[in-house]
């Protein structure tokens, strides 16, 4: 079914734009689900439960679109895991209005005005975070959205959700990109996000968000980066302007506003549909900031810290939970401590990151964080290579033989109260000094 429903997805782009096709596509994507579920006398499965049994784990090479900093290599395939993907009630907030929301964030932008929003607190199915199994096939939902079907790689998935509808696609610089998969009753979207590629067609367009996003000061790392950055706002002796900085991200061109529209016309075409995000490095915290903006779960993959970046997005947050200082988004990051990117240490001059031309510098991250340890336990060294989606499926989450926390299967959850970024910077109006 792939190679029609890709040549269809083509023939409409070409004749009504990538927004109106995306519409168009989940549309025609639901009926193939009808179809499938009625037609076809698909046995019913029990929603977001399910065990696998066919062999997933085909032979593995990545293509050019490459994910950052990873290098092609071969997996032969293995004896698959019994794996299920489960829903657990969760208590988010979510914006009493969208309008309200966007009200908000436009007056903080345009006057330096708060204004309050109203948040409900509302009970969904969220993803079982503490299941492992659950975090294997989010993963996996997130290396795909490097890829189309088909393609070598691209990870299998159960069955039930294997209807999947792939959206910026069609531009071969959009940039903003990845899948969407729909649960075999429509009760679940899951919007996977695709990251940074170092070598194909999106890859100008993601460093630009990167380096907006996740740099102390439009990716100015030293005096040797005064060329490369992404906009004006360093006023002299680690001194940045705020209005600037502001003014830069609320660029029409930025992924975070693409994200916006994108996702809703998602909910339009599903209103009554659990909506989950998640997303790898760049898309993982993508997933963060668009699931705090519309109030639903996100499952960010290694992603650098996007705390300061909702921050100079003026996106209101949520209040605290009970006992806690920080913001209850509905973001759950997961990361192991051999990869620098999301712990923010992959800086400075000769590291990786800055000779490649990113300045990954933020470590402060929205939600809770489920940190594996595999420098202790598999006695990984830090290294950038381990950054890619692939060592956190394969080596991490599908590694059977290893205890990461006793007595649970994933470590604890936990917020990430006492962190500070950018402190060597000071940050306010220095319009005078620009």
């Amino acid at each position: 079914m792939g190679q029609p429903l890709a040549a269809c997805f083509t023939l409409i782009s070409h004749a009504f734009g990538p927004f109106l096709t995306f519409r168009i596509m989940l549309s025609l994507l639901s009926l193939f689900t009808l179809y499938f579920h009625f037609v076809a006398a698909r046995p019913p499965s029990v929603p977001l439960s399910f065990t696998r049994d066919q062999d997933f784990n085909r032979p593995f090479a990545l293509s050019t679109d490459q994910s950052l900093f990873q290098a092609p290599t071969l997996h032969s395939p293995v004896e698959p895991p019994s794996l299920s993907l489960t829903a657990i009630p969760t208590t988010i907030f979510r914006p009493r209005s969208l309008d309200a929301f966007f009200q908000a964030r436009s007056r903080s932008l345009k006057s330096a005005e708060s204004e309050k929003v109203e948040w409900e607190r509302v009970d969904v199915l969220g993803p079982n975070v503490e299941d492992r199994h659950t975090l294997a096939q989010l993963a996996r939902m997130t290396g795909n959205a490097y890829a189309l079907p088909g393609k070598k790689n691209w990870y299998d998935i159960d069955p039930a959700w294997n209807i999947s509808f792939p959206f910026g696609w069609e531009d071969a610089s959009e940039g903003f990109r990845g899948h969407v998969f729909l649960s075999s009753d429509n009760s679940t979207v899951v919007l996977s996000i695709k990251g940074t590629t170092i070598q194909g067609p999106t890859s100008k367009k993601d460093k630009y968000n990167d380096n907006l996003l996740f740099s102390c000061c439009c990716a100015r790392v030293d005096f040797s980066w005064v060329f490369s950055t992404v906009c004006d706002c360093y006023a002299k002796h680690w001194r940045c302007d705020n209005t600037c900085l502001s003014e830069a991200l609320i660029e029409d061109s930025l992924f975070y506003s693409v994200g916006v529209e994108l996702v809703k016309n998602l909910t339009s075409l599903y209103p009554s549909s659990n909506v989950w995000l998640v997303g790898h490095s760049l898309g993982g915290a993508l997933a963060s900031l668009l699931g705090t903006t519309f109030g639903f779960p996100a499952v960010a993959f290694e992603a650098p810290g996007e705390r300061l970046a909702a921050q100079r997005l003026h996106l209101p947050l949520p209040p605290a939970a009970p006992f806690s200082r920080v913001p209850a988004a509905p973001v759950t990051h997961v990361y192991h401590n051999a990869d620098p990117i999301p712990q923010g240490t992959c800086t400075g001059f000769g590291s990786p990151c800055a000779s490649a031309g990113y300045a990954l510098e933020t470590r402060c991250r929205l939600g809770k964080s489920i940190v594996f340890d595999t420098v202790g336990k598999l006695n990984w060294r830090v290294d950038v290579r381990k950054h890619p989606i692939r060592e956190v499926i394969l080596n991490v989450l599908e590694q059977e033989d290893v205890e990461w926390e006793e007595d649970a299967e994933v470590p604890q959850a936990k917020e990430e109260e006492d962190c500070v970024d950018c402190f060597k910077w000071e940050f306010g109006d220095f319009k005078d000094y620009v």
